[in-house]
């Protein structure tokens, strides 16, 4: 489906890739856009429509579709990153990376599928590469749960009409990952291959070659995956 003339709704549409997302939809003429955030007031972009929405709370998220009922693109892009260990990370922290990485998007499209299967619309899911890969821990458990769900989405709103797209990608130069040295990919072209993606119907992008190559090596031996396990 086309941006231009849709209405669109970033969550976590205040900083980051969020952000990215909101002003690449405003570039390509989209007729509405709400910025979503826990604070409005943090929404900078002029041309966006501040949006209060907090995925984790229920009440929050019923607000935020009665107010934005003219949807026809959702956006889940909020997220937390906790990479709590499995084992000894504290476990009300892994719950609430649930909460808001798993839980909060499944909330929210709930809520607005009946919106935008009626708008005819489409759906993106921000995932990461680390829906396939363990070294994240408990980020990695969220973002591979919340892969499955999106694959278990797009077959219950196909035949509505609903498109899905999941985005994968792996570090992105945002505040979220700057104390990470290594390559990182810039959140607008992320955002130009996400609406890009929308606009051709893909199931999936794959939005930097670190991603490419471990989709790639799904199906090869798991430990060419993590050469650190690797014995002799």
């Amino acid at each position: 489906m086309k941006i231009e003339n849709s209405v669109v709704l970033v969550t976590g549409g205040n900083r980051g890739l969020g952000k990215a997302l909101v002003d690449e939809a405003l570039a390509r003429n989209a007729r509405k856009v709400y910025a979503a955030a826990r604070d409005p007031k943090t929404v900078t972009n002029p041309d966006a429509i501040p949006l209060r929405l907090d995925v984790t709370n229920p009440e929050s998220i019923a607000a935020a579709a009665r107010e934005a009922g003219d949807v026809t693109v959702l956006i889940n892009n909020a997220g937390v990153t906790a990479n709590a260990n499995l084992l000894t990370g504290d476990i009300g922290e892994i719950r609430s990376e649930f909460e808001t990485n798993f839980y909060g998007p499944l909330y929210v499209t709930r809520a607005f599928a009946p919106i935008i299967v009626g708008n005819g619309g489409h759906l993106l899911n921000v995932l990461s590469v680390m829906s396939w890969l363990a070294t994240g821990r408990s980020y990695s458990a969220t973002k591979a749960a919340f892969w499955s769900m999106t694959n278990g989405l797009r077959l219950d709103l196909a035949p509505q009409g609903v498109g899905v797209t999941g985005l994968h990608v792996g570090y992105i130069d945002t505040d979220l990952v700057a104390h990470i040295d290594a390559p990182k990919i810039s959140p607008e072209d992320v955002a130009r291959q996400a609406i890009d993606g929308i606009e051709n119907g893909a199931f999936e992008v794959l939005a930097d070659e670190v991603t490419r190559k471990v989709k790639r090596g799904l199906s090869a031996d798991p430990s060419a995956l993590y050469p650190q396990l690797a014995t002799e």
